[in-house]
């Protein structure tokens, strides 16, 4: 079964930066959508960036527009966020999820948990001088 695993997390200071990946052994990645979720304690989880299935289509909640960036690495089957001035309220634990949608192209990708089905355990950032 496919099991994203998420690494890159850290503690970094506000206004620094980070890149998260997420692989799945075995897996051609470029196939799926995926997204990257997070949670902060007491808080729910919200989706913050999406790549869509088989294409480059993105969308970023409106907390992290302008400052992340989700990429694929297909040659590596590799997909990445990129974290720029980062705030401490963006301190959570961060999970990378994908979605199966058959190695269909798409132009467009959700954010909403229920399209996604493959979990990784997530991984911490905390912002924090």
């Amino acid at each position: 079964q496919l099991q994203p695993v998420e690494s890159g997390g850290d503690l970094v200071q506000p206004g620094g930066s980070l890149r998260l990946s997420c692989t799945a052994s075995g897996y051609d990645l470029e196939k799926y959508a995926i997204a990257w979720f997070r949670q902060a304690p007491g808080r729910e989880r919200e989706g913050i960036a999406c790549i869509s299935s088989g294409g480059h289509g993105t969308d970023y909640a409106d907390p992290v527009k302008g400052r992340f960036t989700i990429s694929r690495d297909n040659d590596r089957s590799v997909i990445y966020l990129h974290m720029n001035s980062l705030k401490p309220e963006d301190t959570a634990v961060y999970s990378c999820a994908v979605g199966d949608f058959g190695g269909a192209v798409y132009s467009t990708c959700g954010r909403g948990s229920l399209e996604y089905e493959f979990w990784g355990q997530g991984t911490q950032v905390t912002v924090s001088s």
